[in-house]
C-alpha cells in the first residue's frame, strides 16, 4: 500500500473526482488503481475565496513498485506505514488484577487495553456513572447546586465528557496509539469520520453513549467498574512498593500495580500523594478567562465568502501572542485554549465556593456563540511554596471569582471594551453570555493576577489584527479559567512507574503527561502496555519509553 499526500481538490467536488484526480496525479489508467482509502482530509483556508480540500490517501495498486520507481523524486508518495495495533503481552492465568483509578480518557483507555490483554482490571471511580453524572452536572448549571463528587471534573468520562470532544493534539505518536484510540471510539459509536478528518470532534452527547459502550466492552472482557469509590490512601510495603489502596469507606483492596489516572482536579488525591512521599514537582499551567463572540463573525473571518458552507461547518481558531511590551505582562505568552465553535461556556467547579469555567460544544456546533479560553502561561516562580502551591494558587482565584460573581456559582463577566479600558462592566451588550447559572457584570481584574490582566490586554489587541472583531467592545469575557492542566507532575521513570513508588503508574493529565482527550488516551495506552510488560517479566523497550517526560501542555 502507498500513501499519497497533498492531493488538492475544490470544495464541493463530486465523489468521483477523488479517484480521477488520483489517477491523473500518478499517470495511471483505471485498472491500475485497485483501492483508495481516505486517511486524512483537511482544508487549506489561506485563501478564503478558494478554500481547498487537502487529502492524504492510502492506495492499493496493481504494481506498487513500478509506480514508486516512476515517482522516485516525489516526496508526497511513500509506502504507507503499518498502523495496525499489536498487543505487547497477554496476561497469564491467575495474574492478580491491576487497579485503574479514574475513568477519564486515560483511565478507560488503560483499562480497555489491559482488558483486551486479559488482565481483568478493577476500575475505581470516585464519581458516578456518566448518566447520573450528567444529571448532577445539569443541577449545577440549572439550579446552582454543586455535587462535589459528580460534576464536570469528577465522574465517568472525565473532564473531556463536557467539552467539544476534540480528538486532535500535537503529541508525537510514532507507534500510532492515536489510531488505536480512534478505532476504539468508532467501535463504541463515534462517527467514522473521526478516522480521517484533520480536526475530529465528537461532542458531549455522543461522548456519553460512547463512554458507556467502552465500559460495557471492558466488563465483557472481565474488567470490573466500581463507582462512588474514592481512594484515600496507598498501601505500601517497607520498600515503598504498592500493595494496594484504601477507600474512603475503609475497605482495603490488594493490588501490586495501580494506574493513577485521577485527572487534573483531584486536589485531595494530590495532597494524599504528597503526604505519602510520592515524588512530585510543581509545573507550569495557565490561567485566564473564556471569551465569546458570535460564531458568524468567526466564520466570516476564517472562511470569507464561504462562511456558512455546510461542508466547512463552524470555524475555529488558534491564537498565540508573546508579550514584548513594558509592564507586568512583559515576556508572558497568551494563547487560545480549548476553542469551542458553536458552543457554550460551562460551570466546571468541583469544590464549594469557587467558580471555574470551561467550554463545551455538541457535535452539531450549532449554538450562536464561539468561545475559547484566553489564558496566560504561569510558572512555579509565580506561586512559590511547596509542591502543591499551584493548586492553592488556583483556589485563590476561583474563590475570588465566586465572590465577584455574587455567589450561587454565578460567574464574573466583563465586556472586552471595558476590560481594555480598565473599567468595570455594569451591563452586557449584544453578545449574550452562555454560562449558566448566570453572569454578573463586574471587573475581572478582581479575580485574575495583575500580570495576566496586563498580558491579556496586549494580546486582545494583537488577536484583533488576526481576526477582525476579536476585540469588539461587546464581546464578553467570563472568569475564571484555571483548570487548563495539572499544577503538578508526578515524576515517572523510563518504565512508567513512579520514581520512588514501584507499582504506581502515574498517567494522563493529572500526572502531568497529557493535555486533552487524545493525548490522555494515548498515555493510558502507553502506561497499560508498560504495566503488562512488567507484569509478564518483560522489559519496557526504549522505543516505548522515549518521551515519557514529554509536554503536559494543553491544546485546543
Amino acid at each position: 500500500m502507498l500513501r499519497l499526500t497533498e492531493l488538492r481538490l475544490p470544495l464541493g467536488h463530486p465523489p468521483e473526482a477523488l479517484r480521477a484526480a488520483t489517477l491523473a496525479r500518478l499517470g495511471l489508467d483505471e485498472a491500475a488503481l485497485l483501492g483508495l482509502t481516505v486517511f486524512r482530509r483537511g482544508h487549506d483556508a489561506r485563501k478564503p475565496r478558494a478554500i481547498m480540500w487537502v487529502y492524504t490517501l492510502d492506495l492499493t495498486l496493481a504494481d506498487e513498485a513500478a509506480v514508486l520507481a516512476r515517482h522516485a523524486g516525489d516526496a508526497n508518495l511513500r509506502p504507507a506505514p503499518d498502523t495496525a495495533y499489536k498487543f505487547v503481552a497477554h496476561a497469564p492465568e491467575d495474574t492478580p488484577r491491576p487497579i485503574v483509578i479514574g475513568t477519564g480518557p486515560c483511565g478507560f483507555m488503560a483499562a480497555l487495553i489491559l482488558a483486551q490483554m486479559g488482565f481483568r482490571p478493577l476500575i475505581l471511580e470516585r464519581g458516578t456513572a456518566v448518566r447520573q453524572r450528567t444529571q448532577d452536572t445539569w443541577g449545577l448549571w440549572r439550579r446552582g447546586v454543586l455535587a462535589p463528587e459528580s460534576n464536570v471534573q469528577f465522574g465517568e468520562g472525565g473532564a473531556g465528557t463536557f467539552s467539544d470532544g476534540k480528538l486532535y493534539s500535537q503529541i508525537k505518536d510514532p507507534r500510532h496509539y492515536g489510531r488505536k484510540l480512534l478505532e476504539e471510539f468508532v467501535k463504541a459509536g463515534a462517527p467514522e469520520e473521526i478516522l480521517y478528518v484533520s480536526r475530529p470532534h465528537i461532542g458531549t452527547f455522543r461522548l456519553v453513549t460512547m463512554v458507556e459502550s467502552i465500559r460495557a466492552e471492558i466488563e465483557r472482557l472481565g474488567g470490573e467498574y466500581r463507582f462512588g469509590c474514592k481512594v484515600t490512601d496507598l498501601l505500601l510495603d517497607e520498600r515503598r512498593a504498592v500493595r494496594g489502596v484504601l477507600l474512603e469507606s475503609g475497605e482495603a483492596i490488594a493490588a501490586r500495580q495501580v494506574v493513577l489516572a485521577i485527572g487534573h482536579s483531584a486536589r485531595d488525591s494530590f495532597a494524599m500523594l504528597r503526604d505519602r512521599g510520592v515524588f512530585m514537582e510543581a509545573k507550569p499551567f495557565s490561567i485566564g478567562v473564556r471569551i465569546e463572540h458570535p460564531q458568524g463573525m468567526i466564520d466570516r473571518a476564517r472562511w470569507g465568502p464561504n462562511a456558512g458552507n455546510p461542508l466547512l461547518g463552524a470555524a475555529d481558531y488558534k491564537l498565540v501572542h508573546h508579550c514584548v511590551g513594558p509592564g507586568p505582562g512583559n515576556g508572558r505568552s497568551v494563547y487560545s485554549f480549548c476553542m469551542c465553535p458553536g458552543g457554550t461556556v460551562v460551570a466546571a467547579a468541583s469544590e464549594p465556593g469557587g467558580v471555574v469555567t470551561n467550554g463545551m460544544s455538541q457535535y452539531s456546533r450549532a449554538e450562536r456563540n464561539a468561545n475559547a479560553g484566553i489564558v496566560v502561561g504561569i510558572s512555579p516562580a509565580d506561586y512559590p511554596g511547596d509542591v502543591l502551591a499551584g493548586m492553592d494558587y488556583q483556589r485563590r482565584w476561583e474563590s475570588a471569582a465566586f465572590i465577584a460573581g455574587g455567589g450561587a456559582y454565578r460567574a464574573p463577566g466583563q465586556l472586552v471594551g471595558d476590560f481594555l479600558a480598565g473599567r468595570p462592566s455594569t451591563e452586557l451588550g449584544a453578545v449574550l453570555p452562555s454560562y449558566q447559572p448566570g453572569v454578573t457584570p463586574t471587573d475581572l481584574a478582581l479575580c485574575l493576577p495583575g500580570f495576566a490582566v496586563a498580558a491579556m490586554r496586549e494580546a486582545l489587541v494583537a488577536f484583533d489584527r488576526q481576526i477582525p472583531g476579536f476585540a469588539r467592545p461587546d464581546a464578553v469575557m467570563t472568569g475564571v479559567e484555571t483548570r487548563t492542566s495539572s499544577p503538578i507532575r508526578i515524576r515517572r521513570g523510563l518504565d512508567f512507574q513512579s520514581l520512588n513508588t514501584p507499582g504506581l503508574f502515574p498517567a494522563g493529565e493529572g500526572a502531568g503527561y497529557a493535555g486533552g482527550i487524545l493525548s490522555a488516551g494515548v498515555d493510558g495506552i502507553r502506561v497499560a502496555e508498560a504495566l503488562a510488560l512488567l507484569a509478564t517479566g518483560q522489559p519496557v523497550p526504549a522505543s516505548m519509553s522515549r518521551g515519557v517526560e514529554g509536554s503536559a501542555t494543553t491544546y485546543g
